[in-house]
């Protein structure tokens, strides 16, 4: 006895519902393992602009620390009148310091009550390492976020792999069914999540196939 139309249409919706998840379940289980693959180097290159700006703080940290030494012989020398012993400390100023102490030397910080204390509150002061500290925390921050969002991606996309499964299965426990009426409710099942899903995973950014990827 030959199958009527209605079973028939059934089971080529079944086929079209097991082709499509199969397919869909294998895609984004590809795609979560690319996500994962990003959102790890992300927070490589986090952890190194991390330890970079580690570095240059240090760096700067050091520099300071001779400016400040350099600063206070100069200045004792001046205030005991040793201008030899004063010229030489001054000759020897690190070249980054150099801009702030002729500026805060040009606000005649002996007669002005409102020059400066040091040169290093002058705005003249800047440090190099300072600056690429800072530029590498910045650094640092965006390629977290970018590594937060990879593993958001990652995490929907296994979500998308649970959800097409599930339409594998609502799909294939469908041809178990002898009655019409159970079948028919796993098929729409089944139909539902992996529309709804495909609708949802639309919106999920996803990574080009690459084949040379190592």
């Amino acid at each position: 006895m030959n199958a009527g139309p209605t079973a028939s249409r059934t089971e080529l919706v079944v086929t079209v519902i097991l082709a499509l998840a199969a397919v869909a379940t294998a895609w984004s289980g590809y795609q979560a393992n690319r996500w994962h693959g990003e959102q790890a180097l992300a927070f490589s290159r986090a952890n190194a602009a991390r330890l970079e700006s580690t570095r240059a703080s240090d760096l700067a940290n050091a520099q300071m620390e001779i400016d400040v030494a350099t600063f206070s012989q100069w200045v004792d020398a001046y205030a005991r009148r040793e201008t030899q012993l004063a010229d030489f400390y001054r000759k020897r100023f690190r070249g980054e310091f150099q801009p702030a102490v002729a500026a805060w030397v040009a606000t005649h910080p002996l007669r002005s009550a409102g020059a400066p204390r040091t040169p290093f509150a002058m705005p003249d002061y800047r440090l190099a390492a300072t600056t690429q500290a800072e530029q590498q925390e910045v650094a640092a921050q965006v390629a977290a976020a970018e590594a937060s969002r990879d593993i958001q991606h990652a995490s929907n996309y296994v979500l998308a792999v649970v959800l097409f499964s599930a339409a594998l299965f609502f799909g294939g426990i469908s041809t178990r069914m002898q009655s019409p009426r159970p079948r028919a409710v796993l098929v729409g099942l089944g139909c539902a999540v992996l529309v709804g899903t495909l609708a949802w995973g639309g919106d999920v950014p996803g990574q080009h196939l690459d084949l040379d990827r190592q």
